[in-house]
């Protein structure tokens, strides 16, 4: 009779001993196992606030950004001394206030646009060198600014230059007797007005080669190219302005750096570059840069 292969037994207490293994590294895991989850979610958490919080910002630079680009100072009713209240309109139909110092019979007339959290009356500062020596001085103002009506846009400031050109061109003989000014901000107007009209010479006082490289150099992690609606490309336009230009620029800007400044003068065939050693952005009242001007001025008078 055949017998049957036997079938091997596994004692009790070997299964035990498995099964207590089995169970053991079953409870070690569990701990690793839940501070893995935990760890992921953290990560996970994480990164959902760092987006919102990116969203967010992107969004509010979106949504104020000509509140950032345009910080329009309080309301500023002093006239400085030498100069009167003129008012010019704009071709969209804006009445707008504006300084001006009639020059020494002869001496040509600046046409001055400040920066962005200025107003005119600030000229009178930035301008004393020069009004000291018998220039004019026709210190614009933006609309939205010191009481003006409208709001501050790009192609608004651009309007704006424009129809104070006009007044000024009205009252001298020549363009030779005008000479564009812009501080910060108002190198973009002056550099667009340059770009368009005629005159002496175009001076340019802490430029910026465009506002979207300025906004990026604020906020590197921001896709400013793709947000910004006011871009005042100084860049793409000095190549086109004819007549003669000094840049004059602080070593130590860092607002709107160096580098801006030497591109434009180097985009510019007849272009004279003046740097201020331990200056920064706001130096435009300061004698160290109002001397280069009257120098800059002076030559093209003997040139003549």
């Amino acid at each position: 009779m055949t017998k049957r292969a036997s079938t091997p037994r596994i004692s009790s207490k070997r299964c035990s001993r498995r099964c207590a293994t089995t169970v053991l590294a079953w409870k070690r895991r569990g701990p690793e196992r839940g501070r893995a989850v935990m760890i992921a979610k953290l990560a996970i958490g994480t990164i959902v606030i760092v987006a919102l919080a990116f969203v967010a910002m992107v969004a509010t630079l979106y949504i104020y950004q000509r509140s950032l680009i345009y910080p329009i100072p309080p309301l500023n009713r002093s006239v400085p001394e030498g100069f009167e209240l003129v008012r010019y309109t704009t071709e969209d139909g804006l009445e707008l206030q504006a300084g001006y110092r009639a020059p020494v019979e002869g001496m040509p007339t600046l046409l001055f646009f400040h920066g962005n959290a200025t107003d005119w009356q600030s000229t009178f500062r930035t301008t004393e060198l020069l009004a000291a020596r018998g220039y004019g001085v026709l210190a614009a103002e933006y609309r939205g600014y010191n009481g003006n009506p409208g709001k501050p846009s790009e192609q608004g400031l651009y309007r704006d230059g424009r129809a104070a050109y006009a007044w000024l061109r009205e009252r001298v003989t020549s363009p030779a007797d005008i000479v564009l000014v812009g501080n910060s901000l108002g190198s973009g107007v002056a550099t667009e007005l340059a770009s368009k009209v005629q005159a002496r010479a175009l001076m340019l006082i802490a430029p910026f080669k465009s506002m979207t490289a300025t906004a990026a150099n604020s906020y590197p992690f921001a896709p400013v190219n793709y947000l910004l609606q006011d871009r005042f490309e100084n860049i793409a336009k000095i190549a086109s302005v004819p007549v003669p230009l000094l840049v004059v620029h602080g070593e130590q800007d860092a607002l709107i750096p160096l580098a801006h400044a030497r591109e434009l003068a180097d985009t510019h065939a007849a272009s004279q570059m003046v740097v201020l050693p331990g200056y920064g952005h706001n130096m435009s009242g300061e004698d160290a840069a109002q001397v280069p001007q009257v120098e800059f001025l002076a030559r093209l008078a003997r040139r003549d």
